[in-house]
């Protein structure tokens, strides 16, 4: 019950976080800018929260000799997953962007549960796994995908165009494994560290380091502007403080469940958090009501994380 408590949570909070930094990306007038000052408000609220918590910031030095190399990738992994989806949108559409990550994610959780990678332990596949997993991604079909479909009586993935799209979803696909690779490698991180907090710390402040390389690299001016005409809301930077909170969430769970349920049950709470965010139209979105499909959906999704869970 309470890795379904904190998995919902945190995977509601993603779409509000996304909603904050779209809004903090309008103001600063870069999708990088926007994620490099995201990242380190984050880092600085979990340096602040770890300093309260364990009245200390550093680890032992042994870990960078002892431990796997692989275990400081999550935060470049979160940043390719960033990156990717920004890259995506204008390639595949909102709906594509969407579905192409997420199976990529489950398709890696259910393998890094199977062969133990990342130090996970070891979660073979079954038919009850693989059923489950099914039914998350085609739960989340029917709240992305199905209106649209009804909607305009075709398929949505013609909404992208070009000879080359296939490509672009095989990225997006890619981009989602990195998402899930990045849960399970923090999660082992938590571990080796001994604290979560910790873990969630360096991996913001891997990100935050490697996104103030790019931001100078493309020589992005530093501005804020308001684009509205009207002083700019105070909740747009609260973007990185909730981002924190889904990855030391993530790194909670997987030491809890393991990466492929953890990466289910985050997509449920996300798709519950999308959808209450279309019906009330908070943050300055277009209100956009909830349909029966997608709530239907919904339920798919949460009889697919049962499923895995109970049987």
């Amino acid at each position: 019950m309470l890795a379904m408590l904190i998995g919902l949570t945190i995977g509601l909070g993603l779409p509000i976080q996304t909603g904050l930094n779209s809004r903090l990306r309008r103001s600063v007038g870069s999708p990088f800018l926007a994620s490099l000052a995201s990242f380190t408000l984050g880092t600085l609220f979990l340096a602040v929260v770890t300093l309260l918590a364990e009245h200390q910031l550093g680890f032992s030095p042994n870990v960078f000799t002892t431990a796997p190399a692989w275990i400081w990738l999550g935060g470049l992994f979160g940043v390719i997953y960033l990156t990717g989806n920004i890259l995506l949108f204008p390639k595949l559409g909102s709906v594509q962007t969407v579905i192409m990550p997420v199976l990529g994610q489950i398709l890696m959780g259910l393998l890094v549960d199977n062969f133990g990678w990342f130090g996970a332990s070891v979660a073979r596949l079954t038919v009850s796994r693989v059923l489950g997993a099914g039914l998350v991604l085609g739960g989340v079909l029917i709240t992305v995908a199905l209106n649209p479909w009804l909607e305009n009586h075709h398929h949505p993935v013609t909404t992208a165009r070009g000879s080359h799209k296939g490509w672009w979803r095989l990225v997006g696909v890619f981009t989602g494994m990195l998402s899930a690779s990045q849960t399970a490698v923090n999660g082992h991180l938590g571990l080796v560290l001994g604290s979560s907090l910790q873990a969630a710390l360096t991996s913001f402040l891997m990100g935050m380091l490697i996104l103030l390389v790019i931001v100078l690299a493309t020589r992005t001016p530093f501005k804020l502007t308001q684009p509205d005409g009207r002083p700019n809301p105070w909740w747009m930077w609260v973007g990185g403080a909730l981002g924190a909170l889904y990855v030391l969430g993530n790194v909670v769970l997987v030491q809890l469940v393991g990466t492929g349920l953890a990466v289910v049950i985050v997509l449920v709470g996300l798709m519950a958090g999308s959808l209450l965010i279309d019906q009330f139209g908070w943050l300055q979105a277009p209100r956009h009501p909830v349909t029966l499909v997608q709530l239907g959906g919904l339920l798919v999704m949460i009889i697919g994380v049962a499923v895995i869970r109970l049987l």
